[in-house]
């Protein structure tokens, strides 16, 4: 078993799993506050489905680094590269930052996503307004991915 690909794959798989679930967590909670919303309001299923999907971005952000990272060290369709198990740190490493920043930015937006549904409830001409206010959360989590890249172009096989 090369134990450097192995390693590194755990990196892809947090990459994903735990951005995924952040994700999973947060259009949750935006969920639970749009449904309450469209119960007494239908007519704003548009802009509270906008803010409920925004929290699910950062699983496509921890699904974008793993599939670079499996991209990186041969596992789709390439020769799989001959790794060290510190190059499989290194890469592991590389995924933390999108993996840990995708959960709790996930959630973070999901929260804010829910109180900017419960916003337009009361006052949709302030739409604008509440879209912004969970798009800020989103900055860090494309900081996240941003950095995930950087660290896994700097590492060369």
């Amino acid at each position: 078993m090369q134990w450097g690909i192995a390693i590194a794959v755990g990196g892809a798989a947090l990459a994903a799993g735990l951005a995924g679930s952040g994700s999973a967590v947060g259009v949750g909670i935006a969920g639970e506050s749009g449904a309450g919303v469209l119960t007494e309001d239908p007519k704003k299923f548009g802009l509270v489905l906008l803010l409920q999907a925004l929290p699910g971005t950062q699983g496509i952000y921890g699904l974008l680094a793993a599939f670079l990272i499996i991209n990186k060290i041969g596992l789709l369709g390439g020769t799989l590269a001959n790794l060290s198990i510190e190059q499989g740190i290194a890469i592991a490493c590389a995924a933390l930052p999108i993996a840990i920043v995708g959960l709790i930015s996930g959630i973070s937006q999901g929260k804010t996503s829910a109180s900017c549904i419960q916003l337009i409830a009361k006052r949709p001409e302030e739409a604008g307004k509440a879209i912004i206010l969970p798009a800020m959360v989103e900055t860090y989590a494309v900081l996240g991915l941003l950095m995930t890249v950087l660290l896994l172009n700097g590492i060369k096989l």
